[in-house]
């Protein structure tokens, strides 16, 4: 397994992932959405959402979203994994660690060391990943109404 950066080739192959992870969630996005995103994870711009995804004899398996913003708390960035995705038929093979250790990595390369996500409580198979790569934090997450 390889993990690299999008490149503009990987555009159906990502967005297959995508929109499992999307359908994983009850969710979908217009067509904008999925143009405007795959564009953004290709931007330079450190300001823009990055990506990465897992590779397996030369098919995507996993991918990873993340950006940087800034934190009232801090003097450095911190980066917020936004979605974590990993092909059903390749779960269990070490693709999720993967994609976050790459976060980590990249992240502390920008001087961003803390990185951290949010789940839904339901999500028992993942958060059994989360439990040794992460630390589970006290904080209940609120919105805005829609």
């Amino acid at each position: 397994m390889k993990i690299r950066r999008l490149t503009e080739a990987d555009a159906p192959a990502w967005r297959a992932l995508w929109t499992g992870y999307l359908e994983f969630y009850d969710s979908t996005v217009p067509e904008e959405v999925y143009q405007n995103t795959f564009a953004r994870l290709l931007d330079d711009d450190l300001s823009e959402v990055k990506g990465f995804v897992a590779e397996d004899d030369g098919k995507l398996i996993g991918l990873v979203h993340y950006l940087y913003h800034a934190h009232g708390w801090r003097l450095e960035k911190v980066c917020y994994l936004q979605d974590l995705y990993a092909d059903p038929a390749a779960r269990g093979q070490g693709v999720g660690a993967a994609l976050i250790e790459a976060v980590y990595a990249q992240a502390d390369a920008e001087g961003a060391p803390a990185v951290y996500w949010m789940t839904q409580e339901f999500n028992h198979t993942a958060r059994k990943l989360y439990d040794r790569i992460g630390t589970l934090t006290p904080f209940i997450k609120y919105q805005r109404p829609s």
